[in-house]
């Protein structure tokens, strides 16, 4: 664990802390992924909310552009948009076969995206709510790491309407409009809708087909949220969404440069509709609350197999996923005289058709069609109490049932059935309203499930569930009045029957011919250390910083004829920093300078390829005149490569040597941004 880091962050804390002079009040930060919405300050947990404000500026077009912010979360690439991530370490790397299982929950308006993240696309988002660790009583079985909870700005009555348009090099080109305001006379009904479309070539050069645009970005964007009050304290919150992401992928070449050699190259699209209705009442005492959510899902993901154009070496693939899923959350607090109750009830159904499709000179040569279909169950109560002006308690419990049933073409078909228990207990110490200390216990889960494939041995055809046990200290620090707000958090995560997944490739002379098993490990330990601070050091100045320090080990964990035991685990780079300058000059000037650092990490639990330590800087400068705005912006400043994913196999004949291909990042982009606010 890279401990240095900490007295370098510790310092700035005390810095900022004691040069404000002047400072500019900040905002409360609420988070609502919790059971009841709640302030950032009274969580008993680590969490990360990256406010509208900080999304518009420090980002482009992509949730992704904003990642680097917060403290131990990477993601895999492999995608043109990430879907798959990791918080302190754990989640998956990729969905190729077999039933949907992620390990960190996202959701956009109470809309399940989990694994299929794609269409957060950053216009008109209110906030993004990252919690880290297991959200056992709260989420369950998809939310094993934590969760990536996305919120859509808030209807209002006032009347809004603005457009916004940005233009770059590589072919970017965006234009966007928001709309919203009040339904008639009525000062409790709002609306806003939202719709943008965004394009790019993408920063790859196709030398096959003398292209530019094979890699390039073609996402929509339509949502609409409406909020309407009625009755004595009843309030309803409608959110629906269209977005559809056509972008293509063609994003690897055999000497691992931006020159790709592709003949057939790849789509990477999802159309995702999605619609949520939550409906509350907020009583003297008791409140209630139920959401229902739907989502439906189009994939369609493809490669060139070989990256090249050689006729007899011509391998594709296509994988073509179908996924709906409805879920219904009931929920009844109640309040008094400090004791605070919550009880609830959840069901999930969720079923994907996903049909993998290879093909060898144009003509299908290997097919998996196959249908997952899952009911899950959930009832769920929390507690907590006020033990003493200063003291609180908190303890949470959760149990859920998951059937299964998975059939497909290899003649492969699976009924697993189980029963989970996850819970949280957290004691708190609150000396004033603006610090908390505390320490937090919690138990999360992840389904067990199965591996597929005539191949596969038997006594691997299935795996157990995982359980992953946090121990949890931390520290907050909130005046709002004063313009600072600091929290650190200390973690110790114990994983048992750990899941881990790998692959091998069959036949060296074929690139898709892979196996992909899931195994549990003995053991797993992942424990680290995050924090951040935001400082308004003057009237115009604000200055922020997170930090994540991780390690992670399998305990015992041997794969094939090597053994794993004592080495990290994949994509959980051991530190991750960054720091933030956001300048605001009166007359409407401003500025802002982001600057990440992040450690190697290893791009597989399946061999020892590590990717390289890499620095990010991005700017952002311009003129707000109110009814206008205008700015300029450079990511990748100083034109850094690094990679983003990596394979370790044989793909180029004649001896198909194993060697590593990685998917680089973008390299450094400028544009320009405008808004124009009609009213």
């Amino acid at each position: 664990m890279n401990v240095r880091l900490l007295p370098a962050f510790l310092s700035l804390i005390t810095l900022v802390a004691t040069t404000i002079v002047i400072a500019s009040e900040l905002e409360e930060v609420v988070i609502t992924a919790t059971l009841r919405p709640q302030s950032a300050l009274s969580l008993a947990a680590s969490a990360t909310v990256v406010d509208s404000t900080t999304l518009r500026e420090a980002g482009v077009q992509h949730l992704q552009d904003v990642l680097p912010l917060v403290p131990n979360l990477n993601w895999a690439s492999g995608t043109s948009r990430p879907r798959y991530f990791q918080l302190r370490g754990i989640g998956e790397n990729d969905q190729w076969q077999g039933a949907p299982n992620p390990s960190v929950g996202f959701l956009i308006d109470g809309m399940d995206f989990s694994g299929i993240g794609m269409p957060a696309t950053l216009i008109d988002l209110g906030q993004v709510e990252v919690l880290r660790g297991p959200q056992g009583t709260t989420l369950g079985a998809s939310a094993l790491a934590g969760l990536i909870n996305v919120r859509t700005r808030a209807p209002s009555t006032e009347e809004t309407l603005r457009v916004e348009a940005t233009a770059g090099d590589f072919g970017v080109n965006s234009l966007g409009l928001i709309a919203g305001g009040a339904f008639g006379t009525d000062d409790r009904s709002g609306f806003r809708f939202v719709a943008q479309g965004f394009r790019g070539d993408g920063s790859r050069r196709n030398a096959t087909l003398s292209r530019d645009d094979t890699n390039g970005l073609d996402e929509r964007t339509l949502r609409w949220r409406s909020q309407h009050g009625f009755g004595t304290g009843w309030q309803t919150d409608f959110s629906a969404l269209i977005v559809d992401v056509d972008n293509g992928f063609d994003a690897f070449s055999t000497d691992n440069s931006r020159v790709t050699r592709s003949d057939d190259p790849g789509r990477d699209r999802q159309r995702s509709r999605g619609a949520s209705l939550t409906l509350q009442h907020k009583g003297h005492e008791t409140d209630f609350r139920s959401l229902t959510a739907v989502v439906d899902a189009d994939i369609l993901y493809s490669f060139d197999g070989d990256w090249a154009a050689d006729a007899d070496y011509d391998f594709t693939s296509r994988f073509l996923r179908d996924r709906q899923t409805l879920s219904q959350d009931v929920r009844w607090s109640r309040e008094t005289r400090g004791l605070t109750l919550i009880g609830g009830l959840y069901a999930q159904r969720l079923t994907e058709a996903n049909d993998q499709l290879d093909l060898y000179g144009g003509e299908l040569y290997r097919a998996l069609v196959s249908d997952y279909e899952a009911d899950s169950f959930a009832g769920y109560a929390n507690v907590s109490h006020s033990l003493a002006s200063r003291w609180h308690a908190n303890a949470g419990l959760r149990v859920e049932r998951r059937k299964a049933q998975y059939r497909d073409t290899d003649g492969t078909d699976l009924s697993p059935a189980e029963t989970m228990i996850g819970g949280n207990t957290s004691i708190e110490y609150r000396p004033d309203d603006h610090r908390m200390a505390y320490l937090a216990v919690a138990r999360g889960y992840k389904a067990g499930g199965f591996n597929i494939g005539v191949v596969v041995p038997t006594d691997r055809r299935e795996f157990d569930a995982e359980l992953l046990y946090n121990l949890e200290v931390g520290y907050k620090f909130d005046d709002a009045v004063r313009g600072l707000r600091y929290d650190f958090a200390m973690f110790y995560m114990w994983r048992r029957a750990q899941q881990v997944s790998t692959s091998a490739q069959i036949d060296p002379g074929d690139p898709l011919s892979f196996i992909y098993l899931t195994d549990n490990a003995a053991r797993g330990t992942n424990l680290g250390l995050e924090g951040s601070v935001l400082a308004s050091v003057s009237e115009s100045l604000s200055i922020g910083a997170t930090l994540g320090v991780l390690r992670t080990r399998f305990e015992d964990y041997v794969v094939a004829d090597q053994d794993f035991s004592g080495r990290a685990q994949a994509h959980a780079p051991s530190y991750q920093v960054s720091m933030s300058l956001d300048y605001r000059h009166p007359r409407g000037w401003f500025a802002r300078f982001d600057a990440q650092r992040v450690a190697a990490f290893y791009f597989s639990d399946s061999h020892d390829q590590r990717s390289k330590p890499y620095s990010l800087v991005n700017l952002r400068a311009g003129y707000d005149a109110g009814s206008w705005r205008i700015d300029a912006w450079v990511r990748n400043v100083l034109d850094e490569d690094y990679a983003m994913r990596g394979f370790f196999f044989g793909n180029e004949p004649p001896d198909y040597p194993d060697k590593l291909y990685v998917q680089l990042a973008d390299p450094r982009t400028v544009g320009v941004s405008a808004v124009w606010q009609v009213r």
